[in-house]
């Protein structure tokens, strides 16, 4: 996300730290699109998703599962960001722009290694964040993120906390090239067309376009690894094994399950973490070197 070679190197977790702060916004969210995921028979809207969480949980309802969403986010989009800037820029050190093949690249790679670090902790929210939804004979009740990592680890053997990793991997490549990679793409195009690169409207439209396209471009994979994750038996053989099971007993409309909800959270997700990335990295070169003139790119 540096295009100048000269330019003060930023520490690679900056990325997680913004993830996090915008776990705050985009949490309830990611709740909605995981209780519309794992409803099975007559769609549901969104509409009363959120109605009966209000009713039977509350306001604080929203955030079941918060301590698994930061979590997931500190390990997780720590390493897909922090994996993701350093190919992209030895790629700058040679060339100006990214190329699409280049963001994809990149981001799929990113988006591998931060699957691996992150499984424990979303396995984790997927559980916490549907537990409401189960019979009360079937619900874990798990206290935070650290006693559902436990619990499953004690009760339900160690590979248990990578469940679904084969589904999650494909799901954080897509992601990370579709929502980071996209984001610099969009923006290469906008600068190009004119709009100003330090432009708060040039990182919203940015934004925006990157999270229509990863919300669009996730559903899928996401709506069958929720599935396989929530599942304590073993309903589905894999991730193509639910990519055609689903959509054949549900119809295609279920691949798209809580997309709408997904994208409303991806979007001020999106936007708040590359506002906030960006504030630290400005942040983090006034205090490196008070004097430097570098322009800082956030992409």
């Amino acid at each position: 996300m540096n295009e100048n070679m000269n330019e003060i190197k930023t520490p690679i977790y900056f990325g997680g730290v913004a993830s996090v702060a915008a776990t705050f916004i985009s949490h309830p969210g990611d709740l909605i699109k995981v209780r519309l995921q794992t409803h099975r028979g007559e769609m549901k809207s969104g509409l009363l998703v959120i109605r009966d969480i209000f009713r039977n949980e509350g306001l604080l309802g929203f955030y079941s599962g918060l301590s698994a969403s930061l979590l997931r986010q500190a390990t997780y989009s720590t390493v897909r960001f922090g994996v993701y800037e350093e190919i992209t820029g030895k790629i700058k050190e040679k060339k100006k722009r990214l190329s699409i093949l280049d963001a994809v690249f990149a981001g799929c790679v990113g988006g591998f290694f931060g699957a691996f670090v992150g499984n424990p902790s979303d396995v984790s929210v997927v559980r916490m964040q549907n537990d409401f939804t189960l019979p009360p004979e079937q619900r874990r009740n798990y206290k935070n993120v650290f006693d559902a990592i436990f619990r499953i680890w004690r009760e339900e053997g160690f590979t248990r906390l990578y469940r679904g990793i084969i589904p999650n991997i494909g799901l954080s490549m897509v992601m990370t090239a579709s929502q980071i990679g996209s984001y610099d793409l969009f923006k290469q195009i906008l600068v190009y067309y004119g709009m100003s690169e330090k432009s708060s409207y040039t990182h919203l439209a940015s934004s925006t376009l990157a999270s229509l396209v990863a919300a669009t471009a996730v559903s899928p994979i996401d709506v069958a690894k929720t599935r396989i994750m929530d599942s304590k038996n073993k309903v589905y053989n894999g991730l193509f094994d639910a990519l055609i099971t689903i959509p054949r007993k549900e119809g295609i409309q279920a691949l798209f399950k809580g997309w709408t909800p997904a994208f409303l959270r991806l979007a001020p997700h999106t936007i708040a973490m590359f506002i906030v990335l960006e504030q630290l990295k400005k942040a983090y070169i006034k205090y490196k070197d008070p004097a430097h003139n570098t322009k800082l790119l956030l992409s």
